[in-house]
């Protein structure tokens, strides 16, 4: 699987989770119960949202999009711009 979103928030991961699945792509949201550790682990970089390998295009085209339409309405998706997929291991 390769990362296409990492996420601040659990509620960021999973806006983006619903809008994939939506389009049709399956995805895992890795570190969902790490978020109760906070202030016991790095405050960020916890919770991100991957999807299978050839996937990660359309993926990305997706995150994209809900990022564009949050922007239009005055929010914002903090994403770290992953512009190259992430591969994810372990």
């Amino acid at each position: 699987m390769q990362v296409v979103y990492q996420a601040e928030s659990i509620i960021d991961a999973h806006l983006v989770r619903h809008a994939l699945e939506d389009a049709g792509i399956a995805c895992h949201i890795l570190g969902e119960a790490l978020s109760g550790g906070i202030g016991e682990l790095p405050a960020s970089g916890l919770i991100a949202v991957a999807v299978l390998e050839e996937d990660w295009p359309e993926a990305r085209e997706v995150v994209d999009e809900v990022s564009r339409k949050l922007q239009e309405n005055g929010y914002a998706l903090d994403d770290d711009d992953l512009d190259e997929p992430g591969l994810v291991t372990g």
